[in-house]
């Protein structure tokens, strides 16, 4: 079961719990209390913030204290969470009180019910301290236990029960709703993601998100290996014929009372990518799970926007494939036509993200929506340039530029790139309208994003957003981020919505 939330505005004193949750900053001469450090400092009798410097503890991020209360609370353990230096005014942004929410919910495995003062940091909460205290608690608590046979019981489990402190518990109702949306739709991502290959292949994936799709009220539409021949999607099916277990297309429609926008999303969906014949090194593959992080995105976003009843119109296309080599696999030197009627000579098998896609995106825009929002793990030239936690956003200024500050909003970190003109030559072919696959490496992250413009209609706003490293953590948890699938980038998805439909 996942973690419940609740807001409460009783006195500390008045409460109880397995442990509570305060934080401190970081300044120059040691840890800089907040008002909820404060509060318990109090009720301790002063001991607190002297125990902090005792026990070193500087207030940076993803540092998190714990000490016993010595029974002087209603609790038997304080965490202590580090904030990380405020800026020049003194405040803390929402996303390093997400962080340090998430690394709280870390470090409590094995205490049930939390109570956190973290909505006080800053003075009286605002909305995005609240959403940032819910989502980094609730986001910190995942666990994928799936595949782990005879848990013990008395497991260090993360925490089950949160209890945020706040002025208003009932002005904090809606808010913790929208949280718990929010957390149970990026839950889904990262259960997908984690989820291996053998039991996620295509026709499972899409069944799974049509499955999650009619439970939030949506239209569901899976095309198999037939109707996809007969519809044309030769990208897909490229890219699927080296493996037995065949290829889908999924469509998720949602239409939102009253509404005046239409949103496509399109996300890639290789359930497991060897690279093909271009076959990858074996080390690091197993990692290639995860190729699916785009499609399980936009699967969780249309649903969450459905779950919301936002007045907007979504529908998601989701380009599936298994990309394997065999004696049937697609080969460099194919020509292959996708649905707008467009080919393209394949350079490079393990290019195959560009090839599904681009037939996703020809059929989405078929609906003829007023922009058009794409994730996908698309090149290991994004962790080259960006790292592991920034992703690439590149297409139509305007909409790019909304994607970035949607992701300032959510703390999902993004970049905005361009798509230099000179670039697009890369993509020339001497016998097909261009390569899947430059030669030149040089500028890898752009010529992706120039091969998908090429099916994007001219006037239609589009951004097109490189989640290959941010959408799958291969080091240690951080914050509220896990080992495995993080969920990157649907509280980006959602909130550059809401901001287009605001």
């Amino acid at each position: 079961m996942p973690p419940t939330i609740t807001a409460t505005d009783h006195p500390l004193e008045k409460l109880t719990g397995d442990a509570v949750v305060v934080a401190v900053g970081k300044g120059p001469d040691g840890p800089l209390p907040t008002p909820g450090a404060e509060a318990v400092d109090r009720l301790l009798g002063g001991r607190l913030l002297p125990a902090l410097a005792d026990l070193g503890a500087r207030g940076a991020e993803d540092e998190v204290t714990r000490m016993p209360s010595f029974g002087q609370g209603p609790f038997p353990v304080v965490a202590v969470a580090g904030l990380g230096a405020p800026d020049a005014a003194g405040a803390y942004r929402p996303e390093a009180v997400r962080r340090a929410a998430g690394a709280a919910s870390r470090a409590l495995g094995g205490r049930r019910s939390v109570v956190s003062l973290l909505a006080a940091v800053g003075g009286t909460p605002d909305s995005a301290r609240l959403h940032a205290v819910g989502e980094g608690a609730l986001l910190g608590a995942y666990e994928f236990t799936a595949y782990k046979s005879d848990l013990p019981a008395n497991r260090p489990a993360p925490p089950s029960e949160f209890t945020i402190v706040v002025p208003d518990a009932g002005a904090a109702e809606e808010a913790l709703r929208r949280v718990r949306a929010v957390a149970d739709a990026v839950a889904l991502v990262r259960d997908l993601v984690n989820t291996p290959p053998n039991d996620l292949f295509p026709a499972e994936l899409a069944a799974r998100g049509a499955a999650a799709g009619e439970k939030a009220g949506l239209a569901a539409e899976i095309l198999d290996e037939d109707a996809l021949v007969a519809g044309g999607y030769g990208g897909i099916l490229a890219v699927g014929q080296g493996s037995t277990r065949k290829p889908r297309l999924l469509r998720l429609a949602y239409s939102g009372p009253g509404a005046r926008k239409k949103v496509a999303l399109v996300g890639k969906g290789i359930t497991f990518d060897s690279g093909g014949l271009s076959i990858k090194p074996a080390l690091k593959m197993e990692d290639m799970k995860s190729d699916m992080a785009g499609a399980a995105a936009v699967i969780a976003t249309v649903c969450l926007v459905a779950q919301l009843r936002l007045p907007v119109d979504v529908v998601a296309t989701v380009p599936i494939a298994e990309n394997l080599p065999s004696g049937t696999a697609y080969r460099p030197a194919d020509v292959v036509t996708f649905r707008n009627g467009k080919k393209a000579e394949i350079t490079n098998t393990d290019a195959e993200g560009r090839v599904v896609l681009a037939d996703a995106i020809s059929r989405a825009a078929e609906d003829e929506p007023d922009f058009l929002l794409e994730t996908s793990t698309l090149t290991g030239a994004q962790l080259v340039a960006l790292g592991t936690r920034t992703a690439g956003v590149m297409g139509t200024d305007d909409l790019r530029d909304a994607v970035i500050a949607a992701s300032e909003r959510s703390g999902e970190g993004m970049w905005p790139m361009p798509l230099p003109a000179e670039l697009r030559r890369g993509l020339e072919s001497p016998i097909a309208d261009f390569v899947n696959s430059n030669a030149d490496r040089m500028g890898g992250m752009l010529v992706g994003g120039h091969f998908l413009a090429e099916f994007v209609p001219d006037g239609l706003p589009w951004a097109h957003i490189d989640i290959a490293g941010p959408s799958y953590n291969t080091g240690a948890p951080w914050g509220y981020t896990p080992k495995g699938g993080t969920g990157v980038p649907v509280r980006t998805l959602l909130a550059t919505i809401e901001a287009l439909i605001a």
